[in-house]
């Protein structure tokens, strides 16, 4: 167990270890970290043929087969 080990390496009580730990992690907790905002790249497909709203057309489109 990971917080024994540090409890032993510091001579310290668990009760100790493991208060100082979620106090530290409290504080990190509300520190608001900096985001990048995610963003993601357009490609131009061209032109569809068929309607991409229905997902089962568009799917039979793509493995050429007849659909309807």
């Amino acid at each position: 167990m990971e917080l024994e080990r540090f409890r032993r390496e510091r001579g310290r009580t668990l009760k100790d270890v493991v208060n100082d730990a979620l106090r530290r992690g409290l504080r990190e907790m509300r520190v608001r970290q900096e985001r990048k905002p995610f963003r993601t790249a357009g490609h131009d497909m061209g032109k569809f043929l068929v309607n991409v709203d229905n997902v089962a057309e568009a799917v039979a489109h793509a493995d050429r087969e007849n659909f309807k």
